[in-house]
């Protein structure tokens, strides 16, 4: 007996699988994330660039600090150029004060003496022209390190550069303006380093039929001048 052919006519073979050329590799199929998925690598993303901002705006903040320091060291260290012998300066003006204080001395002096003992070739006129020579080359080397003097005579009082002595009343000038410098100031640079010691006008009131000598001259402290 013929055995029966099971299989039906009409029923779908199985196709077979057809295998890979040599060399291809399968063609991969791309898996399309679920709608969830997508929202979580948004939110991933944005995450990541405030993250991101977040760090950049650091960096930016730092760098700025970073140049603002190096523009203050930089300015503290020419300012420690231009002001580092301001000490030693400070501890010479004195001998400079005592130099022109002798020069101007020997002058009044010598203007009232005869034309025979003030003629040059005179040992002490040439002992003078010595000590003028070692002045103005102590001057020069002064102002080759910054220092200057400033006026002062006809100036409006200044706290910053003036130190007030005495106030005496005077009607040609306003109050408070400087009529006699006591000591000269200097400045080292574009700094005062020493005030000028000065006398200020005062308003000259006087009361009708009365004098009082303490009215002339009063300490800047009790008129209330700094």
């Amino acid at each position: 007996m013929a055995e029966e052919n099971t299989t039906q006519p009409n029923q779908e073979q199985p196709s077979e699988l057809i295998p890979p050329k040599a060399g291809q590799e399968p063609t991969p199929v791309a898996q399309i994330p679920e709608p969830s998925e997508i929202d979580l690598l948004k939110e991933k993303i944005s995450e990541l660039e405030a993250l991101a901002n977040q760090y950049k705006d650091q960096l930016l903040r730092k760098a700025a600090e970073f140049e603002n320091y190096k523009k203050r060291v930089e300015s503290d260290y020419i300012s420690i150029i231009k002001f580092s012998n301001e000490e030693l300066i400070l501890r010479l003006l004195p001998v400079l004060d005592d130099f022109e204080r002798s020069l101007k001395a020997w002058k009044n002096s010598s203007s009232g003496n005869n034309a025979e003992q003030a003629k040059e070739g005179t040992a002490e006129n040439s002992f003078i022209q010595g000590v003028e020579l070692i002045y103005n080359k102590f001057k020069n080397i002064l102002e080759k390190q910054g220092v200057k003097t400033f006026e002062v005579i006809g100036k409006p009082f200044d706290p910053e550069y003036h130190d007030a002595m005495m106030q005496i009343p005077k009607n040609d000038v306003p109050p408070h303006t400087v009529v006699d410098e006591l000591e000269k100031g200097y400045m080292l640079n574009d700094k005062v380093i020493r005030h000028a010691k000065v006398i200020v006008s005062a308003d000259a009131q006087v009361d009708s039929g009365t004098k009082s000598d303490d009215s002339e001259i009063s300490k800047s402290t009790d008129t209330g001048v700094n």
